[in-house]
């Protein structure tokens, strides 16, 4: 019995060990398939000093040498749409419950096709491009340099950032030879005057080389309500059909992911100004793009920098710090204390110079890690924690939608204070409903002068309820505390708009 159990035991033993070697096997000859959700090794950047000559085969080498990993993409998707010959009068009225109860109007899909251009980060096929490009693509085609138009690849999607307008796709079709891949630069050595090279596929034109320099970093962009990122601006011509192509440095490194182009009164070509997101932004969140889930942490405030004008206004040492000019309802900052016209100097322990160092502290921060804060209030310097929420852009976008509100019955005589350019009246119990006001104190904004030094900052229908140390109940006392302001100095204005309370700075002409 003893014998037989031995038997037994080894036999299984040596089973197991056959089944470990044979997996390990697999694994290094590439029998097993990879897993679809495998994690994507970030490629390494190159951060050395940019140097050498430029001479008459210095584009001429990197074209030749970039062009073999960058890819045309087309892609389809559908689009609701009207027949020409429906009426779009009855087609409304319909919507809105009404119309003439004869033939029911519906809308038709079409085929809309679109191009663009993106470039390879890694041999298995991973395809990087902007988010505009195959965002809502029903089906996506990649074709490569070299070979005919009509021979392409299929692709999904695997991830995309709208706040980065970036996109990571993968070939599900893949060619019989090896991929090149991309090498990565150092955006942030990037100053005005740098050579650039952007190689893409404008207007079906397959791999167009264009050359220029950096025209200007750090300028703003708006990717989504209330967001904008810092991008790189460039004259190497960029046209419709380059988005999400490379921008490259002298050594053929991306340095940037080519986004968008400011044209003409008809939009429709470049005039020298284009613009493309920095590769380190991008590179940054490759992982999580590869996971096909973007997380990012969000507090709930809509921040400005400090202002010269505002240091002495605001009682601060000097301009460092993102002064609060928001507090969004139901939010992390709104939980832990903060207001309009604080002015956070450090969020978890690093310091704040400017709004923007701020924003990309908290949406790199992981949701729900409580840190702390030091804030400046009324002068006095106190700290406040706050648990930082997950940022959701879609639910953002949709809530930051402006809603027109109609006009109340205004029966006080306008309030006009020409040093600020606004108008001012006292709110009437009719606004008050209108604008959802707690109370029917403060004065409202009825005019802006758009040469005045409201224009911009005040808008229509803001109800002021502080100026300066002083709470407001009207007109007259908004316009009072307004004179007090000496000219050349600034004024710290409390708001209301669409429920949330706000805080600005306006000069005094």
């Amino acid at each position: 019995m003893s014998t037989r159990r031995s038997t037994w035991f080894y036999g299984l033993l040596l089973a197991f060990a056959s089944i470990i070697v044979g997996m390990v096997l697999a694994a290094r000859l590439e029998l097993s398939p990879r897993s679809a959700a495998q994690t994507l090794a970030v490629p390494p950047a190159n951060s050395a000093p940019l140097s050498g000559p430029v001479d008459a085969t210095t584009f001429r080498n990197i074209a030749k040498m970039v062009s073999p990993a960058v890819v045309n993409i087309k892609t389809e998707s559908r689009q609701r749409t009207l027949s020409p010959e429906f009426d779009l009068e009855e087609f409304l009225e319909q919507q809105r419950g009404g119309g003439s109860g004869g033939r029911r109007v519906e809308p038709r899909e079409r085929k809309v096709t679109a191009a663009g251009t993106g470039f390879v980060i890694d041999k298995s096929g991973l395809i990087l491009t902007n988010n505009h490009v195959v965002e809502g693509a029903t089906k996506i085609l990649v074709s490569l340099y070299g070979e005919d138009d009509d021979q392409t690849y299929a692709a999904r999607i695997v991830g995309l950032d709208p706040l980065t307008d970036s996109a990571l796709i993968e070939l599900t079709e893949k060619p019989d030879h090896a991929l090149p891949e991309i090498k990565f630069g150092d955006s942030a050595q990037m100053q005005p005057g740098d050579w650039v090279m952007a190689i893409g596929n404008p207007f079906g034109f397959s791999h167009t080389v264009s050359v220029g320099v950096i025209s200007g970093i750090g300028r703003q962009f708006g990717v989504s309500a209330n967001r904008s990122a810092r991008v790189i601006q460039t004259d190497a011509a960029i046209n419709p059909g380059n988005s999400g192509g490379p921008l490259l440095n002298l050594r053929g490194e991306v340095i940037g992911v080519n986004t968008a182009i400011y044209a003409d009164a008809n939009r429709q070509s470049n005039i020298g100004i284009g613009f493309a997101m920095p590769i380190n932004l991008v590179r940054d969140i490759l992982p999580q793009l590869r996971t096909g889930k973007i997380t990012r942490g969000r507090i709930g405030i809509r921040v400005e920098d400090v202002k010269t004008t505002d240091i002495s206004e605001m009682k601060l040492k000097n301009r460092d710090g993102a002064v609060v000019a928001g507090v969004l309802a139901d939010s992390a900052a709104k939980k832990a204390g903060l207001l309009p016209g604080d002015v956070i100097l450090t969020f978890n322990g690093k310091p704040v110079r400017r709004s923007d160092d701020l924003v990309s502290m908290v949406t790199a921060t992981k949701p729900g890690s409580t840190v702390p804060l030091r804030v400046v209030r009324d002068g006095q310097e106190r700290p406040i924690n706050i648990t930082v929420d997950e940022l959701d852009i879609e639910k953002e976008v949709e809530q930051s939608g402006r809603q027109v509100i109609p006009g109340g019955d205004l029966q006080d005589p306008p309030t006009q204070n020409k040093d600020f350019g606004i108008q001012l009246e006292n709110i009437t119990p009719a606004m008050s409903r209108q604008l959802r006001l707690p109370d029917a104190r403060g004065a409202i904004v009825t005019d802006v002068d758009p040469d005045g030094p409201a224009a911009g900052r005040l808008d229509l229908r803001d109800v002021i309820t502080r100026v300066g140390d002083v709470t407001v109940a009207s007109a007259i006392e908004a316009q009072r505390e307004f004179n007090k302001v000496k000219a050349g100095s600034t004024a710290r204005v409390w708001i209301i708009r669409e429920g949330e309370q706000l805080f600005l700075t306006l000069r005094k002409e």
